[in-house]
């Protein structure tokens, strides 16, 4: 395979050459290994006149934040990972890390999820001839598919730019979406005590307490429904529990998925839950990312909307995404500035079999990524 990583200068990269180039890098997250994804970003927006940060997160992982032009005022701040899920059992059409192009597609692990929009919005600030008023943030990240991992410990440092209105560059089809639904996942702890099959009575079943309590969860009333993005949910995942058939379980888990809305508050959930439960079984947060939400009508968003709608013939009519994202983390720690999830991937091919990204998408994205730059007042 052609090694796509060679060097090439700036000036002369199109999207479609740099999205083929981080595909190039295998950042299957585990283990992620994004750190040399993250070198050659840095190297690139370096040269572009950018000053880089790479943030050590762990062995082989690291996080990336490029800044221009940060003075007065506040910058336009874009965000992105580089991390992908694995590639799944079935064969895949063309290799996963090759970047091939056909009728128009570019096919590829991370075309779509979410390489394309990195390389989308790092090509529109290398395009900037000048930074604009405020200047502009590159936030880049590892671990966003276990759990915006790498945003959460950029945040937990401190010390994040300026920023006045972020983007982040979800696959959206290059349609301006101004938020998502929150996540909350759960694991429940049931403790029993075992006995043998035949003297039930000798023991306390850890799947029956499970069982009792999961009708109330379910009944359990979640919060307002959001104008946009409907009710909060509840499902559960997964249940786990005793050893063999002729044996009372002394342990049962159970995975609870709930995908809040704005106005829901995710320690109340947690509390509710918890009332449920018998007062030795256990509550432990795996995911805890609020829901992100900005008013349609916000001027920023109104106007990147409208411009974005011009270039993709996108849909303007408000709408949210069913994924999570870094906005999660990033929106509260920037002071819940503005934030709009749009990028050129294809949302129904997030985490598919021979995911891929539409080059004319990868360049709309450009188009109005440095449109945006164009107009931002700082």
């Amino acid at each position: 395979m052609t090694d796509m990583r060679s060097d090439k200068m700036p000036g002369n990269m199109t999207v479609t050459d740099l999205t083929r180039r981080l595909i190039a890098f295998d950042t299957v997250n585990p283990p992620g290994n994004e750190q040399p994804a993250m070198e050659y970003c840095a190297e690139l927006l370096t040269a572009g006149g950018f000053d880089c940060r790479l943030v050590p997160q762990g062995e082989g992982r690291c996080n990336l934040v490029a800044t221009r032009g940060i003075g007065t005022g506040r910058a336009l701040g874009f965000t992105g990972h580089l991390d992908t899920v694995p590639l799944g059992g079935a064969a895949w059409r063309h290799p996963a890390h090759a970047g091939v192009i056909e009728d128009g597609r570019l096919y590829g692990r991370g075309s779509t999820d979410m390489k394309g929009g990195v390389a989308a919005f790092m090509i529109a600030a290398l395009d900037q001839a000048d930074p604009p008023p405020g200047g502009v943030a590159l936030l880049i990240t590892a671990g966003e598919e276990s759990g915006s991992d790498g945003a959460r410990h950029l945040a937990g440092l401190g010390g994040l730019p300026p920023v006045g209105a972020l983007v982040v560059a979800e696959p959206t089809a290059n349609r301006a979406v101004p938020g998502h639904k929150g996540a909350l996942w759960l694991r429940l702890r049931f403790h029993g005590v075992t006995a043998h099959g035949s003297m039930p009575e000798r023991g306390v079943n850890a799947v029956s307490l499970a069982a009792r309590a999961l009708p109330q969860i379910e009944a359990l009333d979640l919060g307002a429904a959001h104008p946009v993005m409907g009710a909060p949910t509840l499902n559960i995942g997964t249940i786990r529990g005793g050893l063999n058939t002729n044996s009372v379980p002394d342990l049962c888990e159970v995975t609870l998925d709930l995908r809040s809305v704005p106005g829901v508050d995710h320690a109340g959930l947690i509390a509710a839950i918890r009332s449920c439960l018998p007062q030795d079984a256990g509550v432990e947060p795996l995911i805890d990312l609020p829901a992100v939400w900005t008013d349609p009508e916000t001027p920023w968003l109104a106007e990147i909307t409208r411009e974005s709608a011009v270039i993709s013939q996108a849909e303007t009519e408000p709408m949210a995404m069913s994924y999570f994202t870094d906005a999660s983390i990033f929106t509260p720690a920037l002071d819940g500035v503005p934030t709009v999830v749009l990028g050129p991937g294809q949302p129904e091919m997030a985490h598919k079999t021979d995911e891929y990204v539409r080059v004319a998408r990868l360049e709309e994205a450009v188009a109005i990524y440095r449109g945006a730059l164009e107009r931002w007042k700082g």
